[in-house]
């Protein structure tokens, strides 16, 4: 299924300042480390379940896990455990094709019925699982899988390709899944896994291809700056996520190697907009987000490397970003006058507006393994100051951060979040801003809610039509927009970086691939 992405995957041969350091600049593998690829990455799990939290997406991105559809550089479907699908004509029954050479790390064939039980226990120990689809009936016809699903899902191939849906060996029982994780189908086994850092080895019954490297070792390095030193001086082979301004120290293309793109994440703050919190009050989150410059704040303190936020998708993928409207793009006078408007005033002169006895106090949670977000939240907090509002952050560890934002534990909480994850920007939009009934969208927990969204994504959700779709989800966000439903920073370039002693390093669109097979020694 094709869609329209104006991203550009550039592949520029970068490298580092002439340091003159003994040791450093990322020297050629020896024939005695050859075997090992070393990677540098923030570790975001806490344990290898794929149905917990998002650490599904450290299975997949450490090369253990795989799906049944993946993502191309252009953001189409691909054929991975499934080798091919069809939907029938009642646009409710899915038939997917696994392919007859798939097998488990354990050695184990990936059977239709193997790959049903996988889906079952995902749909029984998450209930994220759910908000992607629902199904009536699946069952297992050879290598055929049927699903039924309980209503149209246009996108259905791109739903079962996320991390959630690894598929794994069910039949294994005695395993302990946080330390070693589940028998899965890619390149690299675990052989050992902490929060501090992971050895992975080479599956010996990989069923796609040739391994190439016996181990990999993936330390967590949060500190980005931490990470670029690394790769600098030969800790690490590859690093992920190099802040703007560390990517100068990487000019060297001998010994460096750069993979950019124009990724189709956005950075934004959620805003509790909840009864019972201050930003539950529209002209508040208004006057917030216009008293944000968010336009200095990408092209100065984040070198250009980041485009200024306005919608909820980024430019990168064609979803109307240039012609929706922006009624809270930065006006220090406006947002003043809002809140003056709205009865907000400094009553005992100490820089803050108060009401009713009480100071126009938010609180702003963030994580700091991305560079860029404690740039975005102190901004904020100090543009936010010269209007009024008082921003108080608290920095936190992101094993976290999912949890609170789920419980609504913020005003502000800052997201990085891939918004085509499943090939298109629906559930993005669903997630965060499809009200939560009864817990049903569990990762709303902002509150937020418009009949008017719900109206638009109901109808979404049984068009397969792709250009009825760009329409739908254009006023979608621009709903979002008009109910000043979030703070959008701005659009990242992302970044993996590699020393010139392996190939194949490359980030991707959708960055859920980090550890392939493709990754190999250069020479």
């Amino acid at each position: 299924m094709n869609k329209t992405l104006k991203v550009v995957v550039t592949a520029a041969l970068i490298g580092m300042l002439g340091l003159a350091v003994a040791g450093c600049g990322g020297a050629k593998k020896t024939a005695a480390n050859k075997d090992t690829l070393r990677f540098g990455v923030t570790n975001f799990a806490d344990t290898l379940e794929p149905t917990d939290n998002y650490f599904g997406w450290v299975v997949m991105r450490y090369g253990l896990g795989e799906c049944l559809v993946k993502f191309d550089k252009k953001v189409n479907y691909a054929a991975w455990l499934a080798d091919k699908w069809q939907i029938a004509p009642d646009k409710l029954t899915w038939t997917f094709h696994i392919n007859d050479k798939a097998k488990f790390s354990n050695g184990n064939k990936v059977t239709a019925a193997a790959v049903k039980s996988s889906l079952e226990r995902t749909f029984e120990k998450s209930k994220r699982a759910k908000t992607f689809f629902e199904y009536t009936t699946m069952t297992a016809d050879g290598q055929n899988l049927v699903i039924k699903t309980k209503t149209p899902v246009p996108g259905m191939p791109g739903m079962l390709a996320d991390p959630l849906f690894i598929i794994i060996d069910t039949s294994v029982k005695d395993r302990d899944y946080a330390k070693m994780g589940p028998i899965c189908t890619g390149p690299y086994a675990v052989k050992s896994y902490s929060k501090a850092k992971a050895v992975m080895t080479a599956n010996p019954n990989y069923w796609d291809g040739t391994v190439p490297f016996k181990t990999v070792e993936i330390p967590t390095i949060d500190d980005p700056n931490t990470r670029a030193m690394a790769l600098q001086s030969g800790e690490v082979d590859m690093i992920i996520n190099v802040s703007p301004a560390d990517l100068t120290l990487f000019k060297d293309g001998k010994k460096f190697k750069t993979s950019e793109i124009a990724s189709l994440r956005t950075v934004l703050a959620r805003l509790n907009s909840a009864p019972g919190h201050v930003l539950n009050d529209k002209v508040v989150r208004e006057a917030l987000i216009s008293a944000c410059d968010r336009k200095t704040y990408c092209e100065k303190l984040l070198k250009g490397q980041f485009i200024p936020g306005k919608a909820p998708v980024p430019p990168s993928l064609d979803y109307g970003f240039d012609q929706l409207k922006d009624a809270n793009s930065y006006n220090v006078d406006r947002a003043k006058k809002l809140l003056a408007d709205a009865g907000w005033k400094d009553s005992d002169g100490d820089g803050i507006l108060d009401k009713n006895g009480k100071p126009l106090t938010l609180n702003f949670v963030y994580y700091s393994g991305r560079a860029e977000l404690p740039l975005f939240a102190e901004a904020t907090q100090a543009d936010a100051k010269k209007v009024g509002i008082d921003v108080k952050l608290k920095n936190v560890d992101y094993n976290v951060l999912d949890g609170m934002g789920i419980r609504g534990e913020y005003d502000l909480l800052i997201s990085n979040i891939i918004t085509a994850n499943t090939g298109d920007p629906e559930v993005y939009l669903n997630w965060y801003w499809k009200t939560n009934h009864n817990g049903d969208n569990p990762q709303n927990g902002s509150g937020y809610s418009s009949a008017k969204f719900d109206a638009l994504s109901a109808q979404l959700s049984k068009e397969f039509d792709v250009a009825k779709r760009r329409t739908d989800m254009i006023e979608m966000q621009q709903v979002l927009m008009d109910d000043a439903a979030a703070l959008y920073f701005g659009y990242p370039k992302t970044n993996m970086v590699s020393s010139t002693s392996i190939a194949g390093a490359e980030i991707l669109p959708v960055d859920y691939y980090w550890v392939t097979k493709e990754i190999k020694p250069a020479n």
